[in-house]
């Protein structure tokens, strides 16, 4: 399988032509003297130039340039690099690497630098996927999560767990070459309380795949409501711009509009939706069935109502409304909308029959009173959705799930964890509960990328989703 990293590798580490300067890394074997014989320094060579130094050089007839030179082991793919530093021209940079190509680099594949480096041993598989996630990040919430799992507070978290279960497979398996004698090496009441505090984190680490993945791509915000309530206003008003169709007529906005909005750093996915009424009309019926769609993806609920409204029509439609969120899974908002058309008595009022029906039917939720189309309330309501998310992650050492491979492998370690929990409780034999000790382990060892199953099938598919370069 390693055959191919046997060579030396070039790519842009930058994007020409976006900047002042770009950066071409070069990894390998032979790159000292491939460098050597593209690029003349001004004062020796690169193969004799100490690690972690820096030399002027010139590229004849194409540009002054700056070489960085590392040597292995100390370098980001554990092998002898270089990276040199030229100017943006689009011409300059691919001049450039066709010079190095010639004298015996081959272009660098997608992540293949990163995929040297877990190779080589600098990283392991989990911080390997988290340097994508950390260049792709747009948010500090983002962007967090992926520098914990990339500094290896994720990975140790697995290590660590992974460790204590070996260590009881060991005694279990170290019980059977001497079956003959019938000792008992592994305590079973420890063994059986450490398979429930496994499980245990576990689960907490499955559960934390649903918001660390939602941080990672958007946290999903359905505004949902009856026809005419304002929830295309709303969306405008969230977005200072006039984003979605706003009128009078009711079922004007007949499909859903997503929109995305970064708000202190955690990345938002507003989608707003048809109004929720009964009707004939087949495309108003088909938006509103996609209005459920959303509904049931979200993570935070915005239930759109007509202050206005008759106080009877007005808890009827809450009620209705309330039925539909998963409160075990989702945060509501009940906005209270069009409070400009009433005076203050009036809307302190609803707000007090609106918290006493909604306390006594038991659901949890918080009220904004607002006007969407006069921005009253609007930013009360960004900094409610912005703490929903901050409250979660406000805990820098805090391990959120974000890559689906990992969140299917926990899921499959989990069962195995289960089989070996039932096979303790019904006395079956060591060797059936280190069979499923085994197999745990192993799935946490394919996140780490210890005990991968096709290794080839799999480096190739999760490094081919990293950038040219990294």
């Amino acid at each position: 399988m390693n055959s191919r990293f046997e060579d030396t590798i070039v790519a842009p580490a930058t994007i020409p032509g976006t900047g002042a300067i770009s950066i071409i890394r070069i990894s390998g074997p032979e790159c000292f003297s491939v460098v050597d014989a593209v690029v003349s320094l001004k004062s020796g060579t690169v193969s004799d130039s100490g690690g972690y130094t820096i030399h002027l050089g010139d590229v004849e007839g194409l540009d002054d340039v700056l070489v960085s030179v590392f040597r292995a082991p100390h370098s980001y793919t554990g092998e002898d690099s270089v990276e040199i530093s030229c100017h943006a021209s689009l011409y300059i940079v691919s001049e450039l690497i066709r010079r190095l190509v010639a004298a015996g680099c081959r272009i660098a594949g997608p992540g293949e630098f990163t995929q040297r480096a877990f190779l080589n041993g600098k990283m392991d598989l989990a911080q390997a996927e988290a340097v994508a996630d950390l260049i792709s990040s747009s948010t500090e919430a983002a962007h967090r999560i992926a520098l914990h799992q990339l500094k290896g507070g994720y990975s140790s978290e697995l290590a660590n767990l992974r460790n204590e279960l070996l260590e009881m497979t060991s005694l279990l398996e170290l019980e059977l070459d001497f079956s003959e004698e019938d000792v008992e090496f592994a305590d079973r009441s420890r063994l059986l309380s450490l398979v429930d505090s496994t499980r245990a984190h576990l689960e907490r680490l499955i559960d934390s795949f649903r918001l660390g993945n939602a941080i990672k791509n958007g946290v999903p915000v359905a505004i949902i409501g009856p026809a005419n309530a304002g929830k295309s206003t709303l969306l405008n008003s969230m977005l200072g711009e006039e984003r979605a169709i706003v009128s009078d007529i009711a079922g004007t906005t007949r499909d859903t509009i997503e929109e995305r909005l970064n708000l202190d750093g955690v990345l938002f996915r507003f989608i707003d939706t048809a109004g929720i009424r009964e009707t004939s009309e087949a495309v108003e019926r088909m938006g509103i069935e996609r209005t459920f769609k959303a509904l049931d993806d979200a993570e935070i609920v915005l239930a759109v109502v007509d202050a206005s409204l008759k106080e009877f029509d007005l808890l009827e439609q809450i009620q209705a409304l309330l039925k539909r969120v998963d409160e075990e899974r989702q945060k509501e908002v009940l906005c209270l909308n069009k409070v400009d058309l009433l005076d203050e008595i009036d809307v302190n009022k609803k707000v007090i029959d609106i918290n006493k029906f909604v306390t006594a039917v038991g659901c949890k939720y918080d009220l904004i009173s607002m006007s969407a189309s006069s921005g009253l309330g609007v930013a009360d309501l960004r900094s409610l959705l912005v703490s929903f998310v901050k409250e979660s992650v406000r805990d820098e050492d805090s391990t959120f799930v974000t890559n689906l491979r990992h969140y299917e492998s926990l899921q499959r370690c989990l069962s195995a964890l289960s089989d070996a929990r039932v096979s303790l409780t019904s006395s079956l034999p060591a060797d059936l509960v280190a069979e499923d000790l085994r197999r745990s382990v192993s799935f946490l060892n394919q996140i780490l990328g210890d005990d991968l199953i096709d290794p080839e099938t799999v480096l190739r598919n999760i490094f081919s989703k990293h950038c040219i370069g990294k």
